[in-house]
Parts: structure tokens; C-alpha cells; sequence
């Protein structure tokens, strides 16, 4: 019997009957489970969106519109407080120069989106439960561990900034803590939107990003930011007069922009589209409007960077504490003690920014800005929330209740941060969230890495596998990306001035350059490097699945 399911298992069907794949994907289709049949399974994709049908034109505006959703809940995390934090010290610190590196990060940030994109539809699986098809137990549980380091680290950021845009709001009568736990049980009760139908969170989520636009659309219009300067900053890829400071702030833009467990949560979010993958037609249609609905979601998204960005160029860049101090007293509207009286360069985070907004532009500026700081924390909040729900369910194959799954996912982020915000004050979260930006850029490569192996290989993406132009020039850009993000994290620990922080610092950098490398080596041999495939599971993912539906049948 055991023989007969392993034939099956391994069969090859005909290639295609009446025009359509019959045995496309079949090579990592998840095992079946005789328990998963007793006990349904509670998922958010259980109402798929059906796709109009009996469209024959090259282009639909009616399928675009069916697929627009999942890039959209994917571009929240290009807008979450950490990115605008990053927006307005690449502003306050270089002015408009900085902005081709934003727009460079994005187009990056949209072709490794394209790959988790076309992993979920071609495969109807996301990246969490490919890695858990493809890679052995350890290093399976070490992934797992690293990508939740990086969705707590993200949900910190979006939390505690919700819990700043409370405070601003209430003026500063809402404690830090306080506004962390309105925002942890808001989110609760938002999660649960979906149930009153997908396309009704996914509107509410395109609500909270047209708030976010209006916001930091009016700063940009009261601002009034220079044109010209704006444009040459954007398209010439030149920084006239940078130093140090400049260029850690452009590889902080790159690790703001390109975040891990966005990965994760774009392979996820696309199977929430009725296709049918055994029909190579749909596959490839459903896979163009993705892109292009990407591609609009990103320009958007890219557009309101760019808003912050400009709004703190034009009115922070060049200026001392002692200017900020002198034009506040002229309002009575800046709190004491929060710049100190010298003439250093200007230091501003999301808080100290909203205040010196209301300074400069007025108390209006000051509550516009709060508002678009609240629809950025809560948004990216929730979707860091399906992040780790995603990844918890695909690495760790969980079956638990909706209500168990949604609890888990926000307690293990809700400790850090509660401790964060008892003992830490508003006006002093900058040396957390450089810290927090370090801890995410460190986990890129166990999103980046994986989600190349998958998408080379013919084996689980068959005709869609990536060509030779994507297999080298992803390979490039994630090269490039991990290497800006290692100086990154060296500048950082260097700057703590501790002979055991380096010790540890440097045991705790063999152990991850040695994972890194197992994950290189298993996306070599998938790019077509055969001379090292000596035992790489990538190479036979069919024995892999034969192994696994042993351990189910047991």
C-alpha cells in the first residue's frame, strides 16, 4: 500500500489535457491529512475573490480590480512609523539628496515582491510553508526564529508609534504605555474585519492608507518644499557634500524600506484570489495583474515617503537646536527640556518632529501629522499581525482556533514592548528604533535568500521558474541589499565602544555567517550551481515530499 502512494505520489501525468495543466504543481502540493479532513481549518482565504471570467481583452480593468487588495496590504509596511522615522532624518539630515536612494530601494523592494507574489500563485503555497516543505528540522526552526525576531522587532516600531501618534493627539495627557495597550486591543478588534468579508478589510486598510496620503499631503502642501531640488535629488543619483552621516542614513533607508516579513506576508496574501493553478493561462494572467497591481500600490506608497521626506528637507535640513528652541518660543507650544540650548545639528524622531511641525506650521500641522502616524502604526500593525500568524502557521504547520492563533502572534510582541514603553520615555525612542532597524536589516537574508531558491526552481515553479536574467540579477540585488545591511549593523556595534559587546558581537556574528552560508549554498545549487550539490535537499524535492507523507501515514 505504502509502495502504491508513493507511486502516485511521483507520477507523471499527461502535461496538459484540452489546454489545461493537469499535473502543474503536483511536486510540492501539501500532503494530505487524514485529520485535516476530520477537523476544517479556519483560514482567512476560506471565501476566495472570484476572478471575472469571459474577459478577452489583453487588458481588464474589471480583473485588475478583482486582483487589487493583497499589494496594497503589502505596501503598508513601506509606510510604517520605522519608514517614516527613516524619511524624515534622511530629510533633516541630507536634505533632498537622499531620494534616488528611496526610489531605487522601492523598485527593489517591488521586484522581490514580484517573487513572493508568484510563488503563492504559482505554487498555492506562501514562502513559510514551502520552507517548511523544503528545508530539515534545525535549520527549518532556526528561520522560523529569526523571522519572528524580525516581525517583533517591526511590531515594536508600529506599536510604539501608534502609542507617540495617541500621545500627540491627547496632548501628551495618554501615557507611552497607555497607547500601547489602546493600540494592542484595537487591533484585535480590526483583525477581525474579515469576517464581514476580504474585500471589506482590504478596503478599510485602502482607508487607512488614503488617510495616511491626505495627511502627509497636507504637511507637504504647507511646507511647500523646493521643486527643482526635489526632482534633482529624486532622478540624479549623486550626494554633493556627504559624509558619515549621509551615508548611514542611505543604507538606513534601504533596511527601512526592504523589510523581511513583508516577504513572507505578499506570498500569503495572494492566495486570497479563486485561480485556478492547474490552468497555466490563469496562473500567468493572475501573476501580470499582480505586478501591475504592485507596481501602483508601491508608486503610492513611494509618493507619501516622499511627502515626509521633502517636508523635513525643507523646513529641518541646516537647522540647530537654538533655531528650533527660538521659533517654538514664539508659539509657546514646545515642551521644556526637549532640545537642548546649543548649536548642534537638529536631532528629530516621530515625536519631536510632530511637535516642531506645530511649531513651525501651526497646531493643525501638529494633529495632522499624529493622524497620519496613528493610520500608519495601526495599519502596519495589523498586517505585521498576519505576518506572524502566516509564519507561525507555515513553519510550524499550527491547527490551532482563529482566537489562539491571532493571541499568540500579538503576545509574543507584546512584552518587549510594554517594558519598552514603562520604562522608557517618549522624547528618547531613537536609540530604540536604531537598534530595532539593525535587529530587521540582520534578518533579510532569511527572506531574501529563500525566496530566490524557491522561485529558480523549475521543480516547484515549472514553466514559471526564474530565467537566467532573474536568477543573476537576483542573486545581485540581494548580495547588494545583505551588504549594505551588514555595514549597516558594523557601524552600529561599533559605535557602542564595548570590549564585550564586541566579543559577543563577533560569536554571535560567526553563528549567523555560518546559517547565512547553509542558506547560500542551498540557493547556489538551485541558481544552476551544480558542482555544489553534494546532499542539497532543493535538488530532489520529490524524495523530500515521499519522507514527509511517510510521517504523515505514521
Amino acid at each position: 500500500m505504502k509502495a502504491e502512494q508513493d507511486g502516485d505520489l511521483l507520477e507523471e501525468d499527461s502535461p496538459q489535457e484540452n489546454g489545461v495543466e493537469t499535473n502543474q504543481y503536483s511536486s510540492i502540493s501539501p500532503p494530505s491529512s487524514p485529520v485535516a479532513q476530520e477537523e476544517p481549518f479556519s483560514t482567512y482565504f476560506e471565501d476566495k475573490v472570484a476572478i471575472p471570467g469571459n474577459v478577452s481583452q489583453l487588458f481588464s480593468f474589471r480583473k485588475l480590480w478583482a486582483f487589487t487588495g493583497p499589494g496594497f496590504l503589502m505596501s503598508i509596511a513601506y509606510l510604517d512609523p520605522g519608514n517614516i522615522e527613516s524619511d524624515l532624518q534622511s530629510g533633516a539630515k541630507a536634505d533632498f539628496k537622499l531620494l534616488w536612494i528611496l526610489l531605487g530601494a522601492t523598485i527593489i523592494g517591488l521586484l522581490l515582491q514580484r517573487l513572493a507574489a508568484r510563488l503563492g500563485v504559482v505554487t498555492g503555497m506562501h514562502l513559510a510553508e514551502v520552507c517548511n516543505r523544503q528545508y530539515p528540522t534545525v535549520p527549518r526552526v532556526i528561520l522560523w526564529m529569526m523571522v519572528e525576531l524580525a516581525i517583533i522587532g517591526s511590531d515594536m516600531q508600529e506599536v510604539i508609534g501608534c502609542a507617540i501618534a495617541l500621545n500627540l493627539l491627547s496632548v501628551r495627557r495618554i501615557p507611552l504605555w497607555a497607547g500601547v495597550l489602546i493600540t494592542i486591543t484595537d487591533t484585535f478588534v480590526f483583525l477581525f474585519l474579515d469576517k464581514y468579508g476580504l474585500r471589506k478589510l482590504e478596503a478599510f486598510f485602502g482607508f487607512l492608507i488614503t488617510v495616511m496620503a491626505l495627511s502627509f499631503g497636507y504637511e507637504y502642501v504647507v511646507a511647500s518644499p523646493n521643486q527643482t531640488e526635489l526632482l534633482k535629488g529624486m532622478f540624479i543619483p549623486y550626494c554633493a557634500g556627504c559624509g558619515t552621516v549621509q551615508l548611514e542614513q542611505a543604507v538606513g533607508i534601504v533596511g527601512a524600506v526592504i523589510m523581511p516579513h513583508n516577504i513572507y506576508l505578499h506570498s500569503a496574501l495572494v492566495k486570497s484570489r479563486d485561480i485556478d493553478r492547474k490552468n497555466k493561462n490563469e496562473v500567468k494572467e493572475a501573476n501580470k495583474y499582480y505586478f501591475i497591481e504592485s507596481t501602483i500600490a508601491l508608486f503610492i506608497s513611494f509618493l507619501i515617503n516622499v511627502f515626509v521626506v521633502a517636508v523635513f528637507a525643507q523646513a529641518f535640513y541646516g537647522k540647530t537646536n537654538n533655531d528650533i528652541i527660538l521659533k517654538c518660543n514664539e508659539t509657546g507650544t514646545l515642551p521644556g527640556g526637549l532640545f537642548p540650548h546649543n548649536n548642534e545639528t537638529l536631532e528629530v524622531d516621530i515625536y519631536k518632529g510632530g511637535i516642531v511641525l506645530g511649531c513651525i506650521f501651526g497646531p493643525a500641522a501638529l494633529y495632522i501629522w499624529a493622524i497620519g502616524i496613528l493610520a500608519a502604526g495601526q495599519s502596519s500593525t495589523m498586517t505585521g499581525t498576519y505576518s506572524g500568524q502566516f509564519v507561525m502557521e507555515g513553519f510550524l504547520n499550527l491547527r490551532w482556533s482563529r482566537f489562539a492563533r491571532v493571541l499568540l502572534t500579538r503576545s509574543i510582541a507584546i512584552t518587549p514592548t510594554l517594558l519598552v514603553a514603562i520604562f522608557q520615555d517618549v522624547e528618547h525612542l531613537t536609540g530604540m528604533n536604531d537598534f530595532l532597524n539593525v535587529l530587521q536589516s540582520m534578518q533579510l537574508p532569511f527572506a531574501l535568500i529563500p525566496i530566490l531558491t524557491f522561485t529558480s526552481l523549475t521543480s516547484i515553479m515549472n514553466d514559471f521558474a526564474n530565467g537566467m536574467v532573474w536568477k543573476i540579477s537576483g542573486g545581485i540585488v540581494i548580495l547588494v541589499v545583505c551588504a549594505i545591511n551588514m555595514y549597516f549593523v558594523v557601524v552600529y556595534v561599533t559605535a557602542l565602544q564595548s570590549v564585550l559587546l564586541y566579543v559577543l558581537a563577533a560569536l554571535l556574528s560567526f553563528a549567523y555567517l555560518c546559517f547565512v552560508g547553509y542558506l547560500a549554498w542551498h540557493c547556489l545549487v538551485a541558481l544552476g550551481v551544480s558542482c555544489l550539490d553534494f546532499g542539497s535537499r532543493v535538488s530532489n524535492p520529490s524524495a523530500m515530499l515521499i519522507e514527509e507523507q511517510s510521517e504523515y501515514d505514521s
